[in-house]
């Protein structure tokens, strides 16, 4: 790889892994619709850690309330009897981050059981243009129906399955984490940044299991690694990604979701030109 294209495919993980639109399906794209080289599980690697860094960096004081909050949570559950856990161990902030933790385990479940078929199976241009549109007309439909009444702090056990299990649908290329996620809080009644901020959260320990799962297969692999590339697509990534979250979270409630649906649909659209 040659320094630009570190420092574009390093943007467009930086810039799409957050927002709604799919950052696994331009990592695709990009180097088919350009004839770049593949980038690589090393380098895959290592933009997925920059936008781990960006999104704690960015949520860290949240991170450290929540990380106590669970932790008390957690002494009280064992020393309470179950009548007793579901309403006496939990305040707004320890649900919320128990919420992170079960609304991890679909996703983690199902890419288990899944990862060959999916890898093998679903990373086409062709199904990333029907998950991209089809996934982008459903985030239409949450934005315009949704009573954006709601935060983050009043999920339920319930709305914590709900959005987990959504979240499970990303691992299709083109569906979008971010975008399915934020979809799914949306219908739950969320608004707009509400849903982002939890989407946001929830990406952190999917961020981390993807990549252990990815850096693993890489140190299976005997291919010799550019640590120079890999710093800079960290760093690139890093930045972008941070950037990102501080500007959608800014503006989402004022713009809405219509800019990214148009998005996603004239992307589908020219997929579906180019490939078909």
């Amino acid at each position: 790889m040659d320094t630009l294209h570190i420092i574009w495919l390093a943007l467009v993980q930086g810039l799409t892994e957050f927002l709604p639109i799919s950052s696994s399906a331009h990592l695709i794209l990009v180097p088919k619709l350009l004839g770049w080289p593949d980038q690589g599980l090393a380098f895959d690697v290592a933009v997925h850690l920059g936008t781990l860094i960006a999104v704690v960096g960015y949520f860290r004081a949240d991170i450290v309330t929540l990380f106590f909050a669970w932790c008390r949570s957690a002494g009280s559950l064992v020393g309470l009897g179950a009548s007793d856990a579901a309403t006496s161990a939990h305040t707004p902030d320890s649900r919320l981050a128990w919420g992170v933790i079960l609304g991890t385990i679909p996703a983690g479940l199902v890419g288990l059981a899944f990862k060959d078929v999916i890898e093998i199976h679903l990373r086409s241009p062709l199904v990333i243009a029907a998950t991209t549109i089809i996934f982008g007309l459903v985030l239409w439909y949450a934005d315009r129906r949704s009573r954006l009444a709601r935060d983050e702090f009043t999920l339920g056990w319930g709305d914590f399955l709900v959005i987990g299990a959504a979240q499970a649908l990303a691992l299709i290329p083109g569906t979008s984490r971010s975008g399915i996620t934020i979809t799914a809080a949306l219908l739950l009644g969320l608004t707009r940044e509400a849903a982002a901020r939890y989407s946001f959260l929830l990406s952190i320990p999917i961020i981390v299991l993807s990549g252990l799962g990815v850096t693993k297969d890489l140190l299976e692999d005997s291919a010799p690694v550019d640590w120079t590339a890999l710093g800079l697509g960290t760093l690139v990534a890093a930045v972008s990604a941070f950037i990102c979250i501080h500007f959608f979270l800014a503006f989402i409630n004022r713009i809405g979701m219509l800019p990214f649906v148009i998005y996603r649909l004239a992307l589908g659209v020219l997929l579906l030109l180019v490939f078909l």
